[in-house]
């Protein structure tokens, strides 16, 4: 993938931190960050598809139940 070069500032007792760290060490600081970047990307999208989930079915838990309770009721664990 094409990378694009970026400034970014951190204080000098993150940057340091981050020195510390052995995959900063192995790795170098951008693949830390870029990952801590993707990690961060992903729970941001997680969240935004949770409260979409959530605002859809608001307030709709009887009706939820009502649709699939006798789905549950009626499902059966294969014998052995």
């Amino acid at each position: 993938m094409p990378a694009r070069s970026v400034q970014i500032s951190l204080p000098e007792e993150l940057l340091a931190r981050l020195d510390e760290t052995a995959e900063a060490r192995a790795a170098g600081r951008s693949a830390v960050i870029r990952k801590a970047l993707v990690s961060y990307l992903d729970q941001a999208r997680r969240r935004k598809t949770d409260a979409a989930y959530e605002q859809a079915y608001k307030g709709k838990g009887d009706q939820l139940l009502g649709e699939f309770g006798d789905l549950m009721r009626r499902q059966r664990w294969p014998k052995k």
